[in-house]
C-alpha cells in the first residue's frame, strides 16, 4: 500500500468510524415491511456516502422491490473493470433480550463495534467505499470500477437477477468482488472459492378440524404433533446421512487435494466443540467437520411448533404442526430437484391419519470458482500484504444466493474477499465486527486494487 493512501486512511480513521456508525443506526431490515422507509433511508444514506468519497454517477436504480446503489469510477483506460457487490439490508433483530446494547445503536468496545449489519453486510461493504476514497483522493486508482449494493440480500435477492439481466451492459466487468463471507481466524486470512446453496420450505400438517380436548378424544384420534414428529424422524438416520432417496446423486466427492487442504487447516475438533458447549459433536460419517460444515450438503429441520405453547398445561390433542426445513446444498445440486425429491418422501412417508400441504420458500444455487484465477491469485497476494501470512483457500458453509447468477450472467470471474469472522454473530444478537480485522482489510483492498492495473 502506497504511503500517502496508508496516510490518508490513518488521518481518517476516527471519522471513517464515526460514518459507519451513523451507517449502522439505520434498520434498515428486509424482511420487515414496517422497514421500508428504513431501506429507502439506508439507500440513501449510502449514495451520499459514494459520491462524496470521490465515486461518480451515483444513482439509487429502483427494481420492483428495494432500490439497487450504483456508482462508479471509469479513468484508466485499457486496466480492468472491477464490479464490487455488498448489500445495505440487514436481518431482524430478534430476540432482542439477548443484546447486550441495542442493535442499532452501536457500540465501540473491546476492540470491536457491535451492531445488527457490522459484519454482515454493511461494514464490510463500507470498507470498500473507503478503500476506493483513499486511492481516488491520493490520485491513485488505476483501475475502473462499478458498484452494486443492494437491498434484497436478506430476503434471496427476489428482484435483483431481473435487475442484472435488464442491467447487464451498465454492470459488465473483468471481475466481480465480494465481502460477505469470513476468514478463517482473526490471524489466519483465508479466501472463499465456494459457496453452499440453499432452498428451504414450509411443512403443514393437519389431522382433525380443530384441537381436541384430550379426556374425550385421546386415543382414539391421531395427534398432529406426533404425526409431525414421525414424519420428520425420517429424514435423517442415526449416522447423520439424509435419508432422502437420490439427496446425495449429484453430489460430486471431494478430490484428494481438497481432503488434503481441508485436513492441513488449523481447526481442532475438541476447543470447536467446548466453544459451541456441545456434549459432542455430530454429522455425516465419513468426513471431517470442516468438511460437513462447508463442503457436504445437509437438511436441517429449522423451526417446529404446534399445539399449545403457553405458560402451564392445556391438554389438548392438536389438529395441526408445522415445521421448517432447509437444505444447504454443494455443487452440481439443483435447488429444485433437491425439493422434489424431500417433496416426494415427505408425501410417501406422511402417517396415516394426517395430511400435509408443502411450500417451497427459497432457493439459491451453489457456487465454485477455480483457484487459478488471476484475480484469486492477487486477492491472496493483498492478503498477504494486509495480514502478514499466505492466506488459506476454503469453501464456506454458508449461501449468497445472488453470487451464481451474477457469476453466470455476467459472465464475470468472482473474488469473495472477507473480512469477517465466524464468530461475529451474524444474524445473531451482539453482531458485531472487529476493528483490527476493519484496519488490515482495508489494508488489503489497497494492495487488492493497487496489484489488480497489472491483470488481464
Amino acid at each position: 500500500m502506497s504511503d500517502a493512501a496508508a496516510q490518508y486512511l490513518a488521518q481518517n480513521r476516527e471519522q471513517h468510524i464515526a460514518q459507519l456508525v451513523d451507517f449502522l443506526r439505520i434498520p434498515s431490515i428486509s424482511a420487515l415491511s414496517a422497514h421500508k422507509p428504513d431501506i429507502r433511508k439506508a439507500a440513501e444514506w449510502l449514495a451520499q456516502a459514494l459520491a462524496g468519497s470521490g465515486l461518480e454517477n451515483v444513482a439509487i436504480l429502483e427494481t420492483s422491490g428495494n432500490p439497487v446503489v450504483y456508482a462508479d469510477h471509469l479513468h484508466a483506460p485499457g486496466k480492468p473493470t472491477v464490479l464490487i457487490y455488498g448489500h445495505y439490508d440487514v436481518q431482524p433483530v430478534d430476540p432482542l433480550n439477548l443484546w447486550v446494547t441495542a442493535p442499532f445503536e452501536p457500540s465501540l468496545r473491546d476492540g470491536r463495534i457491535y451492531a445488527r449489519g457490522s459484519s454482515d453486510d454493511k461494514g464490510q461493504t463500507y470498507m470498500h467505499v473507503k478503500a476506493l476514497e483513499a486511492l481516488i483522493r491520493t490520485g491513485e486508482l488505476g483501475v475502473n470500477v462499478k458498484l452494486c449494493i443492494e437491498g434484497e440480500e436478506e430476503i434471496g435477492s427476489v428482484h435483483l437477477v431481473p435487475f442484472v439481466e435488464q442491467n447487464a451492459k451498465l454492470l459488465a466487468a473483468d471481475t466481480l468482488v465480494i465481502s460477505d463471507s469470513s476468514i478463517f481466524s482473526a490471524d489466519q486470512p483465508a479466501i472463499c472459492y465456494g459457496l453452499r446453496g440453499l432452498c428451504a420450505l414450509q411443512l403443514d400438517l393437519i389431522t382433525a378440524n380443530s384441537d381436541l380436548h384430550s379426556g374425550t378424544y385421546g386415543g382414539a384420534v391421531p395427534n398432529a404433533n406426533h404425526a409431525l414428529v414421525e414424519l420428520l424422524a425420517t429424514l435423517h438416520g442415526k449416522d447423520g446421512t439424509v435419508q432422502v432417496a437420490g439427496f446425495y446423486d449429484d453430489v460430486k466427492p471431494l478430490s484428494g487435494e481438497e481432503r488434503a487442504a481441508y485436513a492441513a487447516l488449523p481447526h481442532d475438533d475438541e476447543a470447536y466443540r467446548q466453544t459451541l458447549a456441545l456434549p459432542a459433536l455430530h454429522g455425516e460419517v465419513g468426513y471431517s467437520t470442516l468438511e460437513r460444515s462447508s463442503a457436504r450438503p445437509t437438511l436441517e429441520i429449522n423451526g417446529i411448533y404446534g399445539g399449545f405453547q403457553g405458560e402451564g398445561t392445556k391438554t389438548v390433542i392438536p389438529a395441526q404442526a408445522h415445521a421448517k426445513i432447509t437444505c444447504r446444498l454443494v455443487d452440481h445440486q439443483d435447488p429444485e430437484r433437491v425439493l422434489d425429491l424431500i417433496e416426494g418422501h415427505l408425501r410417501q412417508n406422511c402417517p396415516e391419519g394426517a395430511a400435509i400441504s408443502l411450500t417451497r420458500i427459497d432457493k439459491g444455487r451453489p457456487f465454485l470458482t477455480s483457484l487459478e484465477s488471476p484475480a484469486i491469485q492477487t486477492a491472496a497476494a493483498a492478503y498477504e500484504a494486509g495480514w502478514g501470512v499466505k492466506p488459506l483457500f476454503t469453501r464456506m458453509g454458508g449461501s449468497i444466493p445472488i453470487v451464481e447468477p451474477l457469476a453466470r450472467i455476467l459472465q464475470v470471474p468472482v473474488v469473495l474477499m472477507g473480512f469477517g469472522l465466524d464468530s461475529d454473530n451474524l444474524h445473531a444478537p451482539n453482531e458485531h465486527f472487529e476493528l483490527a480485522n476493519y484496519d488490515r482489510g482495508l489494508t488489503t483492498l489497497i494492495h487488492f486494487y493497487t496489484h489488480l492495473q497489472a491483470v488481464r
